[in-house]
């Protein structure tokens, strides 16, 4: 299994705690000069916001797509739509599962000093639940534009906003972090 590397590692993978030199030698690029408690507070920090954000996103989708079959149009679909529907759907509602489990597992293991644990478990999840929104937002555009608009239509655009999507989440990032080491 691939491990994503979590806002806890900030400094770890260099051999510091912020400032200082790397396992080369060399200096690091992190002035920060902070402890492991400090720097696990502020990840957590960090990355509590950006699910705030997510989140809400996954929301707004995932009530979109409850409410769907109970419309008077959602009987007009054939089963190419109907399957995209409940792909988008599962999508939506793995997405809420992965983007809620850190506050799950914060809850559980509170006040126990497992702080650094909680980030690099949350920071997984988190990478998780942004691939299981994009599936979901792309399956959902698949699914509209092929109701309004048809099946070339549906395929043109969501593949184009396939690759908007992945070069601007996954791509660009990866590049600039391996850049960056």
């Amino acid at each position: 299994m691939a491990r994503f590397a979590s806002p806890a590692d900030d400094g770890a993978e260099r051999g510091t705690q912020g400032g200082g030199q790397d396992k080369r030698g060399e200096a690091s690029q992190d002035p920060r000069q902070e402890s492991v408690a400090q720097r696990a507070d502020r990840n957590i920090a960090e990355l509590v916001q950006e699910l705030r954000v997510v989140g809400l996103g996954v929301q707004v989708l995932f009530g979109f797509l409850l409410s769907l079959p109970f419309t008077m149009r959602f009987t007009k679909l054939d089963g190419f739509q109907r399957d995209l529907y409940l792909t988008s759907l599962v999508l939506a509602a793995v997405a809420t599962m992965l983007l809620i489990g850190p506050v799950a597992y914060h809850r559980l293991v509170f006040r126990r000093g497992m702080k650094e644990q909680l980030v690099r478990f949350a920071n997984t999840l988190a990478i998780l639940g942004l691939a299981a929104v994009a599936g979901a937002v792309l399956v959902a555009v698949a699914l509209v534009t092929d109701f309004v608009a048809g099946a070339v239509a549906a395929g043109l655009i969501t593949a184009v906003l396939a690759c908007m999507l992945v070069v601007l989440w996954f791509a660009v990032p990866l590049t600039q972090r391996r850049d960056r080491h």
